[in-house]
């Protein structure tokens, strides 16, 4: 049962960075490509759909590295495994003070209602997402090496 349950966290941790990952690296480099304000609509179409799903993987994937810790108290890899999902709350914390702020405002924006400033508040948004994919890429590289 530990064994399913070490597989399944790691699992969707994985899918979870690697969405994460793609959003920062491709989805956004499209997105920015695409003619006139057709890359904005992307974005704020992303954040919606992106800001309803997200959440409910975050908080998953840290339920899950909580409940592999627990499970697997005495069992080798268990710091790996609670510092994983440190990290994973650290994300939690930056989603909520610094990413989701900036993207319930953008989710609305359209050509005729954006901020002048809207720009540089999705390069902000962009940047502080760099940082949180780090973090989960290495709560991630943790739940594996706990898992081998």
């Amino acid at each position: 049962m530990l064994s399913a349950l070490e597989v399944f966290t790691t699992v969707v941790v994985g899918v979870m960075v690697g969405v994460e990952f793609s959003v920062a690296f491709v989805m956004n480099r499209i997105f920015g490509a695409l003619p006139e304000d057709s890359g904005q609509l992307a974005r704020a179409h992303g954040g919606r759909m992106l800001g309803a799903v997200m959440p409910v993987w975050y908080i998953s994937s840290l339920v899950l590295a909580g409940a592999w810790a627990a499970a697997g108290w005495h069992h080798h890899g268990t710091g790996l495994v609670l510092t994983a999902a440190a990290l994973l709350i650290v994300s939690v914390i930056m989603s909520v003070l610094l990413l989701v702020p900036i993207n319930n405002r953008s989710k609305t924006w359209t050509p005729e209602n954006r901020p002048a400033d809207w720009k540089e508040q999705s390069d902000r948004w962009d940047r502080y997402h760099y940082v949180r994919v780090a973090v989960i890429i290495a709560a991630f590289a943790l739940l594996v090496t706990a898992l081998v």
